[in-house]
């Protein structure tokens, strides 16, 4: 039975486009807005809090990340003015928090007079491009992708039939160096570095999303074809794409309903110019430091936020070193900011955390989606070891996703369980994620883990990789960890973390199988061998689930109830309804 009735944000947007819209912004009364002024507003960077209708926040788009000491001094100055919070976000953009119905409006028009665009930053648009940030100018790069990045931005930024007008949101990454500082394969679309022969150019990667990678369109594009093909790709998702049932309006799912052959197909009626096979990829995983040596021998410096919190005076602090050094400032995917073109490697302020490989959603105190104020319960993390191996870590807030867990080292949800006593807060924990080639996400490797045991486990965890060898947490994954099955890790750990025991994967040898209940019985044989005696065997029959859930009662008691618990579960509901995102 084929769906007939358009969702809730098509049918405004039948009644009136959000271009067609924005007019009346000028004249709206902040305090008193409907639920369809919310939708609208959303395509031009406001959106206020469904549970506080009187606190806005307004989204900043930074084009590939690049902002001038200049508009960083602006911002600051406005900040400060109206005692704003500022959020750096996972797309190389800014968040302003704390605005009200009093001055939304005015500080809405004094960011827009900076020459930076909070248009198509929500909603049902292109969202803002994500680069490398050592584009053009890290040893590594050899396309520049900034010029089509702005091109690009000037086809669909304020075109009347897109703006607010997709089906669903649109994430894009364009690659132009060999090493990435992060992986670009959740994105909806994605174009890789690629060699086809002698020449440069881009694969075409379609459909990621935060719990899936982004599958190979065999296509490859030189740079000169990008910009058009990326304008055919927008136009043939927002005319085949569904405008039913919301949770199954992204890329991906329009992908598993016609196929990606279908899809390539109608892009090529509006792209009308034959392409190629795809090329071979042209990207190595490769570690930065925090002092990164330029392709013209100056230095880049990472300066390490507090998980995405950054205040007004840093930004002042920063904005005046890199005028004098005559260097530029970037924004990145993981919340930190770079400044580019040092003459030497040294700053004179250090950072704030050891954040750098940690990407941490907005959490509670900025989002209703969020079980937790992430930003503040990232700081449990054990972060001298992740700095140390720098393993890339993505918490986030709820199953939304907004830090890519699954395409992390390691990846955590922060919800709540009643599983263990009280309700309190809960994380859910991922691992195994092959990300830099976009070859697989995390799995699930615990469902549920009280928040005062997070430590423990994490450090068993990482334990585990510095007794592996590997030179990385990546390679660990490949070569150590996803040999198992999630449930064999599942309830490895929970053994270990039981008996104290210090034994390694690295110590046993698991026999090479491949039909499943052979797997199964080799993983069992492991398990009798190396915990022979504890009473969880007697629960291993045909699978690991009972003898799982016995040792999680076992091993995570909660001992103490935190007073400062996460929003109570029907808030989020009610949020979610009402946004509809």
């Amino acid at each position: 039975m084929s769906e007939k009735r358009l969702n809730k944000r098509e049918r405004h947007k039948a009644s009136l486009s959000p271009f067609e819209y924005y007019p009346q912004i000028e004249a709206l009364d902040f305090n008193a807005i409907s639920e369809g002024d919310s939708f609208y507003l959303q395509d031009f960077g406001i959106f206020n809090n469904p549970l506080a209708d009187e606190e806005y926040t307004l989204r900043l788009r930074i084009t590939a990340g690049r902002i001038s000491t200049a508009q960083l001094i602006a911002i600051a100055e406005i900040v400060k003015s109206h005692a704003l919070e500022i959020i750096l976000t996972a797309r190389s953009g800014i968040q302003l928090h704390g605005l009200s119905s009093e001055n939304v409006l005015s500080v809405y028009k004094q960011i827009n007079a900076l020459g930076i665009s909070t248009w198509q930053t929500f909603g049902d648009n292109v969202r803002n491009i994500v680069t490398d940030v050592y584009d053009g100018q890290g040893r590594f790069s050899v396309i520049e992708t900034y010029p089509l990045i702005m091109q690009m931005e000037k086809y669909f930024l304020k075109t009347p039939h897109l703006v607010g007008m997709l089906p669903r949101r649109l994430s894009t990454g364009i690659s132009g160096t060999s090493a990435n500082v992060s992986s670009f394969f959740a994105n909806d679309l994605y174009f890789a570095l690629a060699k086809k022969e002698d020449r440069f150019g881009f694969n075409v990667y379609m459909g990621g999303k935060n719990t899936e990678v982004a599958r190979s369109a065999d296509i490859f594009l030189p740079p000169e074809a990008v910009v058009s093909f990326f304008s055919a790709f927008v136009e043939t998702f927002n005319k085949h794409g569904s405008r039913f049932t919301r949770s199954r309006t992204r890329l991906f799912y329009l992908l598993g309903d016609i196929g990606l052959d279908t899809f390539k197909e109608h892009i090529a009626q509006v792209y009308q110019t034959s392409w190629e096979s795809e090329g071979t990829l042209v990207l190595q995983k490769r570690e930065f430091s925090q002092y990164e040596r330029l392709n013209n021998g100056s230095y880049a410096f990472c300066y390490e936020t507090d998980f995405g919190r950054i205040t007004p005076e840093e930004l002042l602090n920063i904005a005046a070193f890199v005028d004098a050094c005559g260097g530029e400032v970037r924004l990145s995917t993981d919340h930190n900011l770079y400044l580019i073109g040092l003459p030497e490697p040294t700053v004179p302020f250090g950072s704030l955390k050891e954040s750098e490989t940690v990407v941490a959603c907005a959490g509670s105190h900025y989002c209703p989606y969020s079980f937790w104020n992430i930003k503040d319960e990232a700081a449990l993390l054990p972060l001298k070891a992740i700095k140390k191996h720098r393993i890339q870590v993505g918490i986030s807030g709820c199953a939304k996703g907004c830090s890519r867990h699954q395409h992390c080292d390691i990846g955590l949800i922060g919800l709540r369980t009643g599983n263990f006593g009280e309700a309190d807060k809960g994380v859910r924990i991922y691992i195994g994620a092959e990300h830099t080639h976009g070859t697989g996400v995390g799995r699930e490797l615990f469902e549920m883990v009280p928040l005062e045991h997070l430590s423990a486990v994490l450090e068993l965890i990482i334990r585990e990789y510095e007794m592996s060898g590997y030179e990385n947490f990546e390679l660990f994954s490949m070569h150590r960890l996803n040999r198992y099955t999630i449930e064999f890790l599942s309830l490895w750990f929970l053994a270990q973390l039981d008996t104290g025991s210090t034994l390694s994967l690295s110590d046993v040898t698991l026999p090479q199988c491949s039909v499943e209940e052979e797997v199964f019985n080799g993983e069992k044989e492991l398990f009798e061998e190396c915990f022979m005696h504890e009473p969880f065997l007697s629960l291993i029959e045909d699978d690991f689930k009972d003898a799982i859930r016995y040792m999680s009662k076992k091993v995570w008691v909660v001992s103490t109830t935190e007073s400062a618990i996460a929003p109570q579960i029907k808030r989020l509901l009610t949020a979610t309804k009402y946004w509809e995102r």
